[in-house]
């Protein structure tokens, strides 16, 4: 019986860490899974013949001689389900996508579709195919001949470098903290056990090592197979990746633009390990890994390490990063009050804090929650602190809210205080009464605003009463401070108030909540309310529209309930869904709800300010944050996510007595509105060491991407109790796409030294309404019926006939986008790629296969039309004619939506704005159609309903637009870079196709 290799079970030493140990592999042979064309599979033994120039398989009904494959005729190597056959419905679920790869040969595109017993297995004849169709026609020599390879040459100046005596030997402690230092992460007995293993696999036992056994054990440590098997797909040579193959690398698969030579040269002198390498611009292995794992390379976009958002909108527009109880390291009630709290949320850029005043025992007023007296803290020390550190993290506006519970005189002690000490940092300047809006974080840089209650204007007298807050009785009456009773009937307790204290307070000053129709009518801008978690919790699921609206003038505080004795956290996404500003966090309590609040508050530059999507900001839009579905106007996008394997995970805490083995699984979890709360874990990697591959594709669909937040979490499936392995919280928008490390974090938000993740991240736009799904072939294509986004009757007919003008554009601009989505996905399929791949990636394709071949067909791109059709000089294969006739589709579909959007484009923004001159004339009209109550309400609604569509399809269609004319520059650039262009000179810049629509103002 022929035996039957699998990688997952391979001892270690049959790791594949090069195209030889994939060929010598090939020329074992392997068990794999034949599929053919009516769905059925067939267990076949695949292997390579000696003389490398044939695969074949056995048992097989036909004649030896034609159950092979030459290699010479292999077109392409396709990973995944990839094929027409593959993707039938029959064996769509019966396999995963990384188990299963094709063969397409043959003049005909034939395709030998194979499915694997793991990813490895696929990784392996991938990788040794690709190698060997490169190298067919120049008869490979046998695997580990010839010249030594660059890195080869590189471990051995390394070694010879610490051969200090020179004796062609060095100790194995040297070699052990060579490596150690050369791999940082990898832990010292794993590198001892594999000098071990190869010094008795050699029989050269001792305590000194070889150079061959020193570049022995370094290759088979420091070879991860997944970034060799990458750097084999781009590599002209499989050795390594020249600035061409770096280049392309870079523009195709991680989604960057403006790539040049010399930045490319760049990358290679900065970690390129070898001399050589750096010299003649070649990244091999090492050089590839170390730029994988560098900040160059990270998953969070560089251009969200500072601030990168519009700060000149009005302060109630953003979210802030807001504390509660700031000062505490432990819990509410038996926590210490402990200065270096409050630096430690101001340095994590929060710019909302929470003081709580009481009397102090000399006379001075002190800032403590815990019931113990000997732990309070003078304000006047946090007031210092505070002004100390108050703008190291940000700029941006802070705001002291301030919860007085001490007498007048403490009080005006406290005032002194603040005054004295903050000076011109203070913000006094009364608000400005004919502006609607709070001023921008822009225009009150550097300044402190204190939130707090203020003497009503007929009070004179040097001190007064007014409505005090709920926040912090809970704590008052634990203290056995509580001396004033709630008053009869329920009301509000009225606290006294210093006047000095009151003038303090200028542009946040805190008013009691009645409800939202009393706000609309009666809330002035600078006012703002404080609601506990449980009050804004009930109008979040009763009415979120209204107190989505209620935000888009007035700033709202919620913080958590008087019940989390703990001090555990509130979920913030379930109010910021809601466009609630300042979301109180017990900073000193880490865990998911902390992550969120900490990952999203790094997207602008951790300023501690984000702006809220625009959805939330316009003054007419419908919004509603319990949305099951996509929201109108608001692309939906699909995230497709590989999880493929894990680096020097830690165990978890508390698993002291567990074994070394860490038997990880990662959870990919997306936390936004309602709609997008979803969470997928991969399978548990068994056995693996701290370097598991998972090798999982996971797939959400994203329906308001501004508001989503992607955490990974790390957990252990072996281990009883604290499973937790480490955690990485990253905001939707701030994902670069291509092949990332993830830098986990503990449970703290801390770093984890040399720990990460390693995926692929790809984002397209969902295509057309409803639930994200996967598409099959076109067969199944017709078969779904198009989704028109459509406007709603408001009940008033001058109103309603205005926006019925907008339904044919509606469905024009529908129809354009949707078209060229098809026939984009199409042409994607027939070409072998998924719909996250990009043009570039097809045309390359495509190229690809006409360059592999003797008798190649002659196709071109006229790349003298600005439509560059792709030409066939005479007969062609099948396959090549479906993606011929794709393309063309494509590009008929795109030329009618560049040279259509504009008219339909004014068409809907012509109805949006007729709309909104209506608006002001809104509540008039509302008046005498005699609307009142439910019916009132449902035309207020369908009206902001209107405007959001047509600004958001309008909004839509421009995109539509920026991306077919960006596919056309994509087009004309793979088709001068790889071969198949004639006529290029008339290659259009970007900047000259994309003529840019008029902006939509808000």
């Amino acid at each position: 019986k022929k035996k039957t290799v699998s990688f997952s079970s391979m001892p270690n030493d049959r790791k594949i860490n090069s195209t030889a140990a994939c060929i010598s592999l090939m020329l074992e042979g392997c068990e794999l899974k034949k599929v053919r064309s009516n769905s059925r599979m067939y267990s076949r033994f695949f292997v390579l013949d000696a003389d490398m120039r044939s695969v074949r398989w056995e048992p097989s009904k036909k004649d030896s001689e034609k159950a092979k494959i030459e290699i010479k005729s292999v077109k392409e190597v396709r990973v995944g389900k990839k094929t027409p056959v593959l993707r039938s419905n029959g064996l769509s679920d019966q396999f995963p996508d990384e188990c299963a790869f094709s063969i397409i040969y043959g003049d005909n595109y034939e395709s030998l579709d194979l499915v694997a017993s793991s990813a490895d297995v696929v990784s392996a004849w991938v990788m040794g195919l690709r190698y060997l169709v490169s190298y067919g026609k120049h008869s490979p020599e046998a695997p580990g001949t010839g010249h030594p390879s660059l890195r080869t040459s590189w471990i051995s100046s390394v070694f010879d470098l610490a051969d200090l005596e020179k004796s062609g030997r060095i100790p194995v402690s040297r070699a052990v903290q060579l490596i150690k230092a050369l791999n940082p992460g990898m832990k010292t007995s794993t590198i001892e056990l594999k000098f071990k293993e190869l010094q008795k696999a050699s029989e050269r036992p001792g305590m000194e090592v070889a150079c061959d056994l020193f570049v022995e054990a370094y290759c088979e440590l420091c070879t991860r197979p997944e970034i060799f098997f990458l750097l084999v797909q781009f590599s002209s040579n499989k050795e390594y990746l020249g600035v061409k193959d770096l280049l392309m690398f870079l523009e195709v698969e991680q989604g960057m633009e403006g790539v040049t030579e010399e930045k490319c040269l760049e990358i290679v002198s900065k970690y390129e390990p070898s001399k050589e390498g750096r010299e003649k611009g070649y990244l091999a292995i090492d050089g590839f890994t170390r730029y994988l794992l560098s900040a160059d390379c990270s998953i969070f976009d560089p251009q969200h390490r500072k601030v990168c958002q519009d700060m000149a909108q009005p302060l109630s527009h953003y979210y802030i990063s807001s504390a509660h109880s700031a000062c505490l390291l432990e819990d509410n009630f038996w926590g210490r009050s402990d200065i270096s709290g409050y630096i430690s949320a101001l340095g994590l850029g929060c710019r909302s804090i929470e003081l709580v005043l009481w009397d102090g025992p000399e006379g001075e007023p002190v800032v403590y929650t815990s019931p113990s007296a000997a732990s309070c803290v003078p304000f006047r020390a946090v007031v210092g602190l505070i002004d100390q550190h108050a703008f190291t993290a940000s700029a941006y506006p802070l705001i002291l809210c301030l919860v007085v519970r001490c007498s007048a005189p403490q009080q005006r002690l406290a005032a002194q205080c603040l005054r004295k000490t903050l000076g011109e940092k203070l913000y006094l300047e009364p608000p400005n009464p004919v502006a609607s809006y709070l001023p921008s974080p822009e225009e009150l840089k550097g300044r402190i605003l204190i939130k707090g209650k203020k003497l009503p204007p007929t009070c004179e007298d040097s001190e007064g009463e007014v409505s005090d807050e709920e926040e912090g009785w809970e704590l008052a009456r634990r203290l056995g401070q509580e001396d004033r009773e709630a008053p009869e009937g329920g009301g509000l307790r009225r606290v006294r108030l210093s006047r000095e204290l009151s003038e303090l307070v200028s542009l946040c000053q805190a008013v009691p909540f009645q409800d939202f129709e009393s706000s609309r009518r009666g809330q002035r801008y600078w006012e703002m309310c404080s609601f506990s978690e449980v009050e804004a919790g009930r109008f979040a699921n009763e009415c979120p529209a209204e107190l989505v609206s209620y935000n888009k003038r007035f700033l709202s505080r919620i913080y958590p309930s008087p019940m989390r004795i703990d001090a555990s956290n509130m979920n913030p996404q379930d109010f910021w869904k809601c466009g609630c500003q300042m979301v109180a966090m017990n900073y000193q309590t880490p865990g998911l709800m902390m992550d969120l609040n900490a990952g999203w508050f790094r997207q602008n530059g951790a300023c501690g300010y984000v702006l809220r999507p625009a959805i939330m900001r316009e003054e007419v839009s419908y919004f509603s944050a319990n949305a099951k579905d996509s929201l109108p106007g608001v692309p939906a996008q699909l995230l497709h996510l590989k999880v493929i394997s894990g680096q020097n995970l830690p165990k978890p805490k508390g698993s002291g007595a567990k074994g070394e083995v860490v038997e990880p699984y990662v959870c990919a979890e997306i936390h936004g509105i309602p709609a997008d709360c979803a969470e997928h874990r991969t399978k548990t990697a068994l056995q693996s060491g701290d370097n598991p591959i998972f090798d999982e594709s996971l797939e959400f669909q994203i329906n308001l991407p501004e508001l989503a937040v992607l955490r990974f979490v790390v957990l252990d499936d072996d281990y009883i109790g604290d499973e937790f392995i480490a955690q990485y919280t990253i905001p939707f928008e701030c994902l670069q796409p291509g092949y990332r490390h993830v830098p986990l974090q503990s449970l703290a938000g801390e770093p984890l030294p040399h720990a990460t993740l390693f995926v692929h991240v790809a984002i397209t736009d969902r295509r057309g309404g409803g639930k994200g799904h996967r598409r099959g072939l076109a067969g199944r294509r017709g078969r779904r019926v198009r989704e028109y986004t459509s406007t709603k009757a408001t009940g008033i007919k001058a109103i309603d006939e205005v926006f019925r003008t907008a339904t044919q554009p509606l469905r024009e601009a529908t129809d354009l986008r949707e078209n060229v989505q098809n026939a984009l996905v199409s042409f994607k399929e027939l070409c072998g790629l998924t719909p996250a791949a990009n043009m570039k990636q097809c045309i390359l394709t495509v190229s690809t296969w006409l360059l592999h071949s003797d008798s190649a067909p002659s196709v071109t791109l006229n790349l003298a039309e600005q439509y560059p059709p792709m030409e066939a000089q005479g007969p062609i294969p099948d396959l090549l004619r479906k993606v011929l006739t794709a393309y063309e589709t494509m590009i008929q579909t795109s030329r009618t939506l560049i040279e259509s959007a504009d008219t339909v484009y004014g068409k809907l923004i012509q109805a949006q704005q007729a709309g909104m001159d209506f608006h002001k004339e809104l509540h008039r009209i509302e008046t005498k159609e005699g609307l009142r109550g439910r019916k009132l309400q449902k035309a207020l609604e369908s009206f902001a309903w209107n405007i959001t569509v047509l600004k958001g399809q309008a909004d839509l269609l421009k995109h539509a637009k920026a991306e077919a004319l960006d596919n056309l520059w994509q087009i004309h650039n793979a088709g001068q870079s790889c071969g198949i262009g004639r006529n290029g000179s008339a290659s259009p810049e970007p900047s000259r196709l994309q003529a840019p629509l008029e902006p939509i103002p808000e």
